[in-house]
């Protein structure tokens, strides 16, 4: 079952169980998914769709620290729990380790050999470690790896 899918089961399973603040967020997710497909002509793979995933959620991050800041706690307890909606649809994270040795072998199959190849080396990370690792701290363990290599 393709996450699309999976998401649209949720959808229908929130409105059996009358589940009102999942089935929002659920919405909101179909929505741009659907916003995407139609604006591109194409029909969307899992890997497109995590994308959009992750983009909702560092969307809600952001806000959440927005809205704490503004003293504004009743959204941000909205925004908590679309939240954790949405990274129910997020793969199984990587462990450091697991990053580390993603890192470490994409150095060594890029030739990486100072700062000035992270582009390269993150190409190659970017497409596997999309959705299931924080790409900002994939950067930094490249970023230290090249210097320190």
């Amino acid at each position: 079952m393709s996450l699309k899918d999976q998401i649209t089961d949720d959808m229908k399973t929130a409105m059996r169980a009358k589940d009102s603040e999942r089935l929002a967020t659920v919405r909101l997710l179909i929505a741009e998914i659907k916003r995407k497909e139609v604006d591109e002509r194409i029909e969307l793979n899992d890997a497109q769709v995590v994308a959009i995933v992750e983009k909702m959620i560092k969307q809600r991050k952001d806000s959440i620290t927005q809205f704490e800041a503004g003293g504004r706690q009743d959204l941000a307890d909205i925004e908590k729990a679309e939240l954790a909606v949405l990274v129910t649809y997020m793969p199984a994270g990587l462990s450091d380790e697991e990053v580390a040795a993603e890192v470490a072998a994409a150095v060594a199959a890029s030739g990486a050999a100072g700062p000035q190849d992270m582009g390269k080396v993150m190409a190659i990370l970017k497409p596997k470690l999309a959705g299931r690792a924080d790409m900002t701290a994939v950067s930094a363990q490249v970023k230290k790896a090249l210097a320190g290599g």
